[in-house]
């Protein structure tokens, strides 16, 4: 039923509880392939940062070298437990990033997390899986990690 799964995660502990249902319904579905997708934020780039002494552009980079070595880490972790995953790593806005990928690469589930980044990021940014969740053509399926006090 599920030959594509994309699992959007966003390196934290609570991102990271998702993982658990999505090697299960993997298995169970005879999943084709889970897509690990981490999107690191794009930002301002340009004058204003040069004149600062901040080089945005390295900082980003090594963001997208650290996701690669994360994903590449959960990966092993899923390949052990015989699910077959690939990872992603994009720049962007999260939630559309997300939408765009599930979209172009016909995914037919998409597995988050309800809780990822915490305390005022989250409410500076809005919450990324509710993003995901109202504007998914495709089932999205929103785990609440064990523990998390909702408010």
């Amino acid at each position: 039923m599920y030959t594509k799964i994309l699992a959007p995660l966003d390196g934290s502990e609570m991102g990271e509880c998702t993982l658990e249902h999505t090697r299960i319904i993997a298995n169970g579905c005879g999943t084709d392939e889970v897509t690990l997708l981490l999107v690191v934020e794009s930002g301002p780039t340009g004058s204003v940062w040069e004149s600062t002494g901040f080089n945005f552009t390295q900082a980003q980079e090594q963001a997208v070298a650290k996701a690669n070595q994360y994903l590449s880490e959960i990966a092993d972790r899923l390949a052990k437990d015989n699910v077959k995953t690939q990872s992603v790593v994009l720049k962007g806005r999260p939630a559309d990033t997300i939408l765009d990928y599930a979209k172009k690469n016909d995914i037919d589930l998409i597995i988050m997390s309800t809780h990822g980044r915490s305390g005022a990021s989250r409410w500076a940014f809005g919450s990324v899986t509710e993003k995901v969740l109202r504007m998914s053509t495709v089932p999205v399926l929103s785990i609440s990690p064990p523990g998390c006090i909702v408010r």
